[in-house]
């Protein structure tokens, strides 16, 4: 994948669907929680991206976007904190979201 055309706010938008997913359903408090680190039209458009994206696309686009904005360590660690808070917004930390966070964590590492 060569460049994606993304701001921040599409990135971390996108990230935290893709949380929000983990468990093959998006529910209002996760929502919310993204609108809150988002505006509503950075949410829509890229909502209807995300829907379009099988997971290893997604995958692709996340990594190559976090590139594209020289993510480092301190801008990983908030990111993994916003996906935390997406994971509790139900108040239960599944197994499924457990093993994505920690996917993403060692994805993460390789930047």
């Amino acid at each position: 994948m060569k460049t994606i055309d993304w701001t921040r706010d599409e990135l971390v938008a996108y990230i935290l669907l893709f949380a929000a997913n983990s468990d093959f359903k998006e529910d209002n408090k996760e929502r919310n929680v993204i609108i809150s680190k988002v505006d509503m039209n950075t949410f829509q458009e890229i909502h209807d991206e995300f829907n379009s994206d099988n997971d290893y696309q997604g995958i692709q686009k996340i990594m190559t976007s976090l590139r594209q904005h020289n993510y480092e360590k301190d801008d990983i660690e908030v990111l993994l904190a916003d996906i935390k808070t997406i994971f509790f917004a139900d108040g239960k930390f599944k197994i499924n979201e457990r093993i994505l966070l920690r996917s993403l964590e060692r994805l993460f590492k390789t930047l």
